[in-house]
């Protein structure tokens, strides 16, 4: 099974859409999009998330299933540096690297800043996480002990899309790969239109595991003549 996940355009945030930018990254993925075998292709509700699929869509011939837990996780927390509420991620390396809890797999949620959420984020974490393990079991792969045991096995590998967000895809990750989802929020990016891929493993009969294969690719803005986004990054892009 292969379980790819692609980031939404430039997005305008204030409108939920994509920029002029993001719609000529979107075209751009979509023309890479076109010729992959894709068994399924799932999407965030939100526009940004709609907008960069309908280019793939289109190309691909296919509909997608909108989920709203591919929505993104961003619960606000209280900035310890600025006072003000903000996404759960994105902390001045001088904080985050003081706490231990943030590279915990099993205690991340215990920080202080993401104590101040309103919201449980654990328990909104466990609940995607549940929903991506549902989806995983309609095809085959039910999560046992953090491993996955494989009860179909189709002539053709399933290959499943995500067309979501950073914060959320970080978030699917950290749950297949046994991360703390904190190290990842702080220490990766995924660009824009970018495509991350996760392969299953299956070297012992009924039994699979996840890795990443890629992360964050943007070979197709290159082929396109794009620059690489920085939306969500605070340094300039390598964009060779």
């Amino acid at each position: 099974m292969k379980l790819i996940f692609i980031r939404h355009g430039d997005p305008n945030y204030e409108k939920d859409c994509l920029t002029e930018k993001g719609r000529r990254e979107a075209e751009a993925l979509a023309k890479r999009v076109a010729g992959w075998d894709i068994t399924a292709v799932y999407r965030s509700p939100l526009g940004r998330a709609q907008e960069t699929a309908s280019y793939s869509l289109k190309a691909l011939r296919k509909e997608a299933v909108t989920l709203e837990w591919l929505k993104e996780f961003a619960i606000p927390v209280v900035d310890p540096d600025l006072g003000e509420k903000y996404v759960p991620w994105d902390f001045l390396p001088a904080y985050w690297t003081a706490e231990p809890k943030f590279y915990d797999k099993d205690h991340w949620f215990e920080a202080p800043v993401l104590q101040t959420a309103k919201t449980d984020i654990k328990a909104y974490y466990d609940e995607v996480c549940e929903n991506l393990d549902n989806l995983l079991s309609e095809y085959g792969y039910l999560r046992t002990n953090g491993y996955y045991q494989v009860t179909k096995h189709p002539e053709k590998e399933d290959i499943l899309v995500f067309f979501c967000h950073l914060g959320l895809s970080y978030v699917c990750l950290s749950h297949l790969l046994g991360i703390s989802p904190s190290v990842l929020w702080q220490s990766f990016f995924s660009a824009p239109t970018s495509v991350t891929i996760l392969g299953s493993e299956e070297r012992v009969r009924d039994k699979a595991g996840f890795r990443c294969q890629v992360l964050g690719d943007t070979r197709h803005l290159a082929d396109a003549g794009i620059e690489i986004s920085m939306a969500g990054y605070f340094a300039d892009v390598f964009q060779q």
